[in-house]
């Protein structure tokens, strides 16, 4: 690269100006939320709202004004989606602006930091480790470059970059330094071509928002067909077309589940909102759920469990001659481009007097794990692990490093070469110098965030590029389970069913390369764990992008802040547990209360074909429907779905919530229709026999609000209590009677409403006793997966394969028994657990 004191001119502001009027701009970043245009269409143009839309004209065409409430909550639904969605926005904006990567260039002579917004075609960039490119260009400066190209091309090893060389916009600097001239600015940029035709950049699956898309495909399904049965039952039973097209209405709006999708976004919005105050900047809003999922963690030491400063401690000569290694380590940390630990070095050591002039380096790369210098006159100095640097028989040296690291420092080993570097192999004949330690602190709230994760049954995995001894000794200091055994890396085998079996048996790893991060996320995934990686260096920025949740350190290489779902902007390690905390209430209130809404589509699909059935008017007028949806599951929701939660994601959240409404659901239809039947048989009117409907459905809808509340806090017990206090004020006022279309019953009326409420709410009591005894994920538990049952995991489009067990229950307990040659498949849909969709083959149960 050029010398900092001759700097090219670069491009004058003039040409600049010039240049971003011709439309030459770095314009059209990608967006960290929707813009206001995709806000409105997503909350307006939905297919429900089309739905209640119509019905709603044709309410106030043939009906009474009272009929029409709904559109009111039609209304309000989408304006309070639309304002959470905007507050969302606006505050993620700001933080994405906090976050946002800046790019160094040369105008007018001179170095300036600009935003990535304000490159223009013809800029010289600077580049240094970690930066990630955000245009392409040509390399017109290049010292030792090399660029990792994995996101963009797949292809995992650095590719060295020379003058003239292109450099694509998406890849990162793993080593070195250069400059570059931009070319492919905005839209003609790889990465953005790439995003536009090939998808390459997707949004964060969401289990949830595919659930609950999947219900409301079914409640579509069922609308045409029960809207032409109610009506021409409707009219068959001599009712007239106005009274007809009411209750067909009435029918259709109480099978749709109105604030399911906006409570959703409404809960993924605000949780947004939360993390933001904790200095946490979500990238997807449905990252949010994925931390719910997570049940291991990868952390980094270096800035994860340490606080990232590192500082030089103490020179140990090996040779006797501790003035001329320190004269080296000097010379080597003499560098513009030297990363951290030579930065360090250098703040405590001096360079030589008479300036060694180096005339070949080799900077430090992740993957060799040393960097070295050629000085003329002083031969070539070589630093980095003691594995790698000393040779295998410098047994003596060795178990020194070996000793020294267990105490937690970073050791370093120091050798020289009288031969010139040739390339980036070590030269052949080298002679240990001196060992460099080097101290990190250990972060003050890491042992209370561990022992968070192990309390949580979320198991911690220390992956580092550092010494085994070392990375060992950090770990247990910071309570990390089973960290007085760890791996070197270097040993670990490359299958993957080897590799997942070892990460389940061990914690922490040491001389882990790059690709390894990347192989042991994948090994984990394929034994069904759902995994956040947390890193903050170049390292990291694979295995960031593979793991279901990427966590990046605000003070980390732009690179892995590029490829997170999450940022923590304040590099606090112990943000981590309120941030997997936010996930899992979002979840488990998304569920609880889509068992609400589901629940009552069940009822009301099934109250609508018993009375088509039956000949018999439909048992709510859509005023009827608009109390019950009010009290008991619209205004409830709200509050329920933004309560604290702490229950861990569960898989199967479609079957599990369809295993809950549709029982629940048959049991309200079944108590509302024998009401309303007995009120029927009894003669009274039709105004008596809908009030008596209205009562048990209100009545028994609580019931199950109460069961989903469970456990019942006092707040929880007021709700239930307002709710209960709401539906009784409609019945003391004439005015409002006559408004709603109630009458109070008395007599054997009354006494047959009472049974009916008693009997739905003793059985709805009764399956829900049995329902919570049944197991979490339908007998299945989470573990490893052998050899045996092939199932396919997808992972952001790509299938793997990994292996199965058999739950089996033995005289020493339970154990996992393999299913050998069983060659039976599994699908299996990004949840932790296996699923019971697979087949048997060959006898043994799969899955």
């Amino acid at each position: 690269m050029a010398d900092q004191q001759h700097l090219p001119a670069g491009l004058s502001s003039a040409e600049v100006a010039d240049r971003r009027a011709r439309g030459q701009a770095n314009l059209g970043a990608d967006r960290t939320s929707r813009s206001i245009g995709d806000i409105l269409r997503a909350n307006i143009l939905t297919r429900f709202n089309g739905i209640l839309g119509s019905l709603l004209v044709v309410i106030l065409v043939v009906g009474a004004p009272q009929d029409a409430l709904f559109g009111i909550v039609l209304v309000v639904n989408a304006l309070i989606g639309i304002a959470q969605e905007l507050r969302a926005k606006i505050t993620l904006d700001r933080l994405a602006v906090l976050s946002a990567p800046r790019v160094r260039v040369i105008r007018d002579g001179a170095p300036d930091d600009i935003a990535v917004a304000e490159l223009v075609a013809g800029d010289l960039v600077l580049l240094r480790p970690g930066d990630q490119l955000v245009a392409d260009g040509v390399v017109t400066a290049s010292a030792s470059l090399q660029a990792d190209e994995s996101l963009l091309t797949g292809e995992s090893v650095p590719v060295a970059k020379q003058l003239g060389d292109q450099l694509l916009s998406g890849s990162f600097v793993v080593a070195g330094s250069g400059d570059y001239e931009a070319v492919g600015v905005g839209a003609e940029a790889y990465a953005r071509k790439l995003a536009a035709e090939a998808r390459q950049f997707a949004l964060v699956r969401s289990d949830l928002v595919d659930g609950i898309n999947r219900i409301l495909r079914y409640v579509t399904w069922a609308l045409g067909p029960v809207a032409v049965l109610l009506l021409v039952s409707q009219l068959h039973g001599r009712a007239t077309v106005s009274d007809s097209l009411v209750g067909t209405v009435a029918a259709l709006v109480g099978m749709v589940p109105q604030g399911l999708v906006l409570l959703t976004s409404v809960a993924f919005g605000v949780s947004a909102v939360a993390l933001a105050r904790r200095k946490v900047l979500v990238q997807q809003l449905p990252a949010v759920e994925g931390l719910a999922r997570v049940d291991t963690v990868c952390l980094d030491k270096t800035g994860t469990l340490t606080d990232g400063s590192i500082q030089f401690d103490r020179l140990i000569p090996l040779d006797g001659d501790q003035y001329r290694a320190e004269a080296a380590l000097g010379a080597l940390a003499d560098d513009e481009n030297r990363n951290a630990t030579l930065a360090a070095i250098g703040a405590a050591l001096l360079p030589p007097a008479d300036r060694w002039t180096r005339h070949e380096a080799v900077p430090f790369s992740s993957a060799r794990k040393w960097s070295a210098a050629s000085f003329t006159g002083h031969g070539s100095w070589i630093l980095g692990a003691p594995e790698i640097v000393l040779p295998p028989a410098d047994r003596e040296h060795l178990a020194r490093a070996a000793t020294l690291a267990a105490t937690g420092h970073r050791v370093l080993a120091l050798a020289r070469a009288d031969e010139p570097l040739a390339g980036e192999s070590l030269p052949s004949a080298m002679h240990a110098a001196a060992l460099v330690l080097m101290a990190e602190r250990l972060r003050p709230d890491a042992r209370d965030t561990i022992s968070y994760f192990t309390a949580q049954g979320v198991k911690v995995k220390v992956i580092s590029g550092d010494s085994p001894a070392t990375a060992g000794a950090v770990a247990a200091r910071a309570g990390v389970p089973v960290a007085d055994d760890p791996v070197d890396a270097r040993s670990m085998p490359e299958d993957l069913d080897s590799l997942a079996a070892l990460l389940e048996q061990r914690s922490v790893f040491g001389r882990v390369t790059p690709h390894q991060k990347q192989a042991m996320v994948m090994a984990l995934q394929a034994r069904g764990h759902a995994v956040a990686m947390t890193g903050d260096g170049v390292n990291d920025v694979l295995a960031l992008k593979l793991a279901d949740i990427g966590i990046a350190m605000g003070s980390g290489a732009p690179a892995t802040r590029a490829v997170a779902e999450l940022v923590l902007l304040d590099s606090q390690f112990s943000t981590l547990p309120g941030v997997v905390g936010e996930g899992r209430r979002v979840t488990a209130n998304i569920e609880r209360v889509a068992n609400l809404f589901v629940t009552k589509t069940v009822w009301a699909t099934l109250l609508a074909i018993a009375t088509s059935a039956a000949l018999l008017p439909y048992p709510f007028l859509p005023r009827h429907l608009t109390i019950i949806d009010t009290l008991a599951i619209g205004v409830p929701s709200f509050f329920l779905a933004l309560a604290p939660n702490k229950r861990r994601y569960r898989p199967g959240f479609t079957d599990r919530v369809l295993r809950f409404a549709v029982p629940a659901g048959t049991i309200i239809a079944a108590a509302t229709i024998a009401a309303y039947a007995a009120a029927h048989a009894q003669g009274l009117a039709l105004i008596q026999q809908r009030t008596a409907a209205t009562i048990v459905t209100v009545a028994l809808s609580l019931c199950v609000l109460t069961l989903l509340a469970t456990p019942l806090t006092w707040r929880r017990i007021l709700l239930i209590v307002a709710m209960v206090a709401g539906f009784a004020l409609l019945f003391p006022l004439q005015l409002v009677r006559t408004f709603y279309e109630l009458k109070l019953p008395h007599g054997m009326l009354a006494i047959t409403l009472l049974i009916a409420a008693v009997a739905g709410a003793a059985a709805l009591v009764g399956f829900w006793l049995a329902f919570r005894r049944r197991p979490a994920y339908g007998g299945e538990l989470p573990g490893a997966w052998p050899v045996g049952c092939r199932r396919y995991v997808r992972n952001r489009g790509k299938s793997q394969v990994s292996t199965a067990w058999r739950w089996s229950a033995g005289t020493a307990g339970r154990n996992w028994a393999c299913l050998t040659g069983s060659g039976c498949r599994v699908p299996f849909h990004r949840a932790p657990y296996p699923s019971y969709s697979g087949r048997k083959a060959n006898g043994p149960l799969c899955g």
